[in-house]
C-alpha cells in the first residue's frame, strides 16, 4: 500500500505545530482512484460531521495499515503514544459555496470529544492532480478560547443570517484570515502526497477554485482521510 522508503519533511503550521509531508506516499496511486470510481455510487454525504461532500468509510483492514504507517514514521512526532483507534475514509468535496452551512464557513477541530490526555492525529492523502483543487490550510483562533469555542457551537445551531450576523463570517469556503482566526500556514496539494498533522489544529481544506469541484472521483478533490486516537506521551 505504501513506499516501503518513505522521504518525510516538516513545515511549521504555528507555535510548536508542525505538518508532516510524505510525497510519493503509496506504491500506486492510481490504483485507488479507480477504486474510488467503482464504488461511486457508494459515497454520501454524513450529517455527523462538517465535511461538506461525500465519503466512503474504508474496511478495517485500511485503517490497520493506515495506522502501521502513522505509528512508524509520524505517531512520536505528534506527541502521541498508544493508538487506541483509527477510522480512514475517501472523501470528495462536493459542495457549492452557497449551500454551506454555517459550521462549513469556519475552520475547525478533530477533538472527537477526547480530554486532554489523549492526542489525536489526522492525515490527508491528495489523489488528485490539479492544483486548483486545493491543499489545506491552518489557522490561530484571534479571540479568546471561551468566544470561539461559542462561535464553533453555535456554527452548529443557529440559522445561516443569524449566525452571519451574529460574528460576522460570511458565507464560503475559508481560504483566508478573517475577524475569528489567522492563517498561518497552507499546504499545497500534489499528487499522491499526504500530509500529518495534529488534529486539534485549526484546519480546513482550501478550495480557491469551488467551481472545479466534482462528485467524480477522477475530476473531483479526492483525498484519503485518517484519524488517530491516541494516549498523550507526558511531557
Amino acid at each position: 500500500m505504501f513506499n516501503p522508503n518513505p522521504i518525510i519533511r516538516s513545515v511549521s503550521i504555528g507555535p510548536g505545530q508542525s505538518c508532516h509531508i510524505v510525497d510519493n506516499a503509496l506504491a500506486d496511486p492510481d490504483a485507488w482512484v479507480a477504486r474510488a470510481a467503482q464504488h461511486r455510487a457508494d459515497f454520501v454525504m454524513e450529517g455527523h460531521n462538517a465535511y461538506p461532500g461525500v465519503e466512503l468509510a474504508m474496511p478495517d483492514g485500511i485503517s490497520e495499515r493506515l495506522a502501521e504507517f502513522f505509528a512508524v514514521h509520524v505517531r512520536a512526532s505528534l506527541g502521541a503514544r498508544r493508538i487506541q483507534r483509527t477510522h480512514s475514509r475517501l472523501s470528495i468535496v462536493t459542495l457549492p459555496p452557497e449551500q454551506l452551512q454555517p459550521r462549513q464557513w469556519i475552520c475547525h477541530r478533530d477533538r472527537m470529544g477526547l480530554g486532554p490526555e489523549h492526542a489525536v492525529g489526522a492525515s490527508v492523502l491528495y489523489l488528485f492532480k490539479d492544483p486548483a483543487l486545493g491543499g489545506t490550510n491552518f489557522f490561530m483562533p484571534k479571540r479568546p478560547a471561551l468566544d470561539v469555542d461559542l462561535l464553533v457551537h453555535e456554527s452548529g445551531t443557529l440559522e445561516a443570517e443569524a449566525f452571519a450576523c451574529k460574528y460576522g463570517v460570511a458565507r464560503g469556503y475559508l481560504t483566508e484570515s478573517n475577524d475569528w482566526f489567522e492563517k498561518v500556514a497552507s499546504v499545497a496539494p500534489a499528487w499522491n502526497r499526504m500530509i500529518f498533522y495534529d488534529g486539534t489544529v485549526f484546519h480546513c481544506s482550501d478550495i480557491p477554485a469551488p467551481e472545479k469541484l466534482s462528485p467524480d472521483p477522477t475530476r473531483g478533490r479526492l483525498t484519503l482521510n485518517g484519524f488517530f486516537h491516541c494516549t498523550r506521551r507526558a511531557q
